[in-house]
């Protein structure tokens, strides 16, 4: 039997749209030390998580409403869940998704069929990762964080991690757990902005970096953005700037040279 290293007895959420899946993870953990609760889509687990605060979720990603992903963006997005470890139990494979699932938060991924101990060991290990890990200063659980500005965060968290090659805004919506329409109108709600503007800001603050930071080609900066090409990447620049990438990366050099 695996305890965590000060015998606490954790709180672990599973998120599974399968019964017999739930049941096996349940029959697992009904064995150690582990209080377990169960959702059966990414928005109902969401939602539990922001109730109950488990110590450890376990997630799917393939599931109707709400995927996992998704589920995730919004957990990482919002700071009463942001530091919730989270593994992904999926049947999905592919090493893109295994990217896809770290990069957005998930601290680990596990590929169905599992093996029980592997998992075990595994939730065993992340639990006394998170105890043994620095405790930032706890957001207050009864304090009232905005649903929509949550959504907005990891709407935002998603572009800027994929400026090169961006989704349609279809697919950032239903990534975050919303639809087009919906996230156009919260854009505009709470940053006073469309969400193309917001992309075209984030990829000038992007490209402003590389010119300062680095000695990449102004084309590869350009294609790294999200701008088909150097010459749309100057106009869209000197429109925002005043000046071109070449001449601001001249004076930056100066500048840091004084």
């Amino acid at each position: 039997m695996y305890l965590t290293s000060d015998a606490t007895v954790r709180n672990i959420l599973i998120v599974d749209d399968s019964a017999f899946e739930q049941r096996m993870l349940v029959d697992l953990l009904s064995e150690m030390p582990y209080r377990v609760s169960v959702a059966f889509n990414g928005e109902q687990g969401y939602q539990l998580a922001l109730s109950q605060h488990p110590d450890l979720i376990l997630l799917d990603v393939r599931m109707p409403n709400m995927d996992g992903y998704a589920c995730c963006r919004l957990l990482k997005a919002n700071p009463v869940t942001q530091d919730i470890p989270i593994i992904f139990v999926s049947g999905i494979d592919s090493a893109e998704d295994r990217i896809t699932g770290l990069s957005i938060g998930g601290v680990d991924f596990v590929s169905k069929p599992f093996t029980p101990g592997e998992l075990a060991a595994r939730i065993h290990v992340h639990l006394n990762l998170m105890r043994r890990a620095p405790s930032p200063p706890p957001a207050d659980p009864a304090a009232p964080v905005d649903p929509d500005a949550v959504t907005v965060r990891a709407a935002m968290h998603l572009i800027a991690d994929n400026l090169g090659a961006l989704p349609s805004l279809a697919e950032i919506a239903r990534s975050v757990g919303t639809y087009r329409e919906k996230l156009s109108q919260l854009f505009r709600a709470h940053t006073g902005k469309t969400v193309f503007a917001f992309i075209r800001e984030e990829r000038i603050a992007r490209g402003l970096q590389l010119l300062r930071e680095t000695d990449m080609d102004i084309q590869d900066i350009a294609l790294l953005v999200g701008f088909r090409n150097a010459g749309n990447f100057a106009t869209a620049f000197r429109e925002k700037m005043g000046v071109t990438p070449s001449a601001y990366r001249h004076g930056a050099a100066e500048d840091s040279q004084n």
